[in-house]
């Protein structure tokens, strides 16, 4: 795959050319674009994943449930549906995608909801729901919606500063569409990240003088869970552990199970992956079965006789400057 991608090379130009173009239509007022009278906040990325955006969705969810009503509208990448649905008590990965699942399954007090269409989805939600702000997951190339306020990541060790366009590179569109970016976050950064390293990394990134930059990282959980309960996650060193990933980037997830001792195999699936029979059928043999919560939305239907085989491992996510990030993001959704 890298040396077809790298025989790819001499395309990159025209896609570099086509992605640049089609922005500046938007830049330049060339193709229209809706902007709306609530807070929109954007989540997003340059390249094709595996930055982290499901994780800030929930911070964000968190940060903001209290005191606002909040709406998700993504995609529903994979879903079995059509056009825009609202999540509902018979929703399920299928209907919705597996990310919006997992938020509609963990905030019971929010408006979960899909399409492809994010101004037809905006416009749906005004009508039913009327929420306080809209998050948009994974919208940062959908320039048909003017956000309000646009987060974008990037992850630590993978900048989009160091990458280039597809299809030999990583990047949607050129590094440029950094510009549009309120904030930038670097994700998954490592422990006790030095401030030199930090500033190497902001002098990388060259932000303008606008936009705010901050460091996440990503904590396991010390248990496990499943349909039926929790465990503590130390009792996995007495299993044989089979480790299942759907997932762009697994490696931090692994690293982590390794830097914890734990004796598991690795079933590798593309990201999004939609488990055939067969593979489940491999999958029940095996004895103790550990996932992502992503994979897990996707992989409990097919373990609702023995659910205690299968668990997933919540993961949390954190901010350098948190006070700082809020107050970013509150002086924005605030009242107007």
């Amino acid at each position: 795959m890298k040396l077809l991608r790298k025989l790819l090379l001499p395309i990159v130009p025209f896609y570099y050319a086509i992605t640049w173009l089609r922005n500046k239509g938007y830049d330049w007022g060339w193709k229209t674009s809706k902007s709306y009278d609530l807070p929109v906040i954007c989540v997003g990325n340059l390249s094709t994943g595996g930055t982290g955006k499901t994780p800030m969705i929930e911070f964000l969810i968190r940060l903001l449930k209290t005191d606002y009503s909040v709406a998700t509208l993504s995609r529903g990448y994979k879903r079995e549906t059509s056009g825009f649905v609202l999540a509902s008590e018979n929703a399920s990965a299928r209907t919705l995608g597996d990310e919006p699942f997992q938020f509609y399954s963990k905030f019971k007090d929010i408006t979960v909801s899909v399409d492809a269409n994010r101004q037809n989805g905006i416009e749906r939600l005004l009508k039913l729901k009327q929420p306080d702000v809209i998050l948009l997951d994974d919208a940062f190339q959908h320039r048909k919606v003017t956000a309000g306020y646009n987060i974008l990541l990037t992850g630590f060790g993978s900048l989009y500063s160091d990458d280039i366009v597809l299809p030999t590179g990583d990047l949607r569109e050129p590094r440029s569409g950094a510009k549009r970016a309120n904030m930038i976050v670097v994700t998954k950064c490592p422990p006790n990240l030095s401030e030199i390293k930090k500033q190497e990394i902001i002098a990388a990134l060259k932000p303008s003088i606008e936009q705010k930059v901050f460091f996440s990282s990503i904590n396991y959980s010390d248990a496990i869970y499943n349909e039926v309960g929790r465990k503590a996650f130390k009792q996995l060193k007495n299993k044989k552990v089979t480790v299942v990933t759907g997932i762009a980037n697994p490696d931090p997830f692994l690293n982590f199970l390794r830097s914890e001792q734990i004796d598991f195999e690795h079933l590798n699936f593309k990201d999004h992956h939609d488990f055939t029979a067969e593979e489940i059928a491999v999958l029940k043999q095996k004895q103790c079965i550990l996932s992502t919560e992503k994979d897990y939305v996707r992989l409990k239907p097919h373990f609702a006789s023995t659910p205690t085989q299968l668990y997933y491992l919540p993961i949390f996510f954190e901010i350098d400057r948190a006070e700082a990030f809020e107050r970013c993001i509150k002086q924005f959704v605030k009242p107007r």
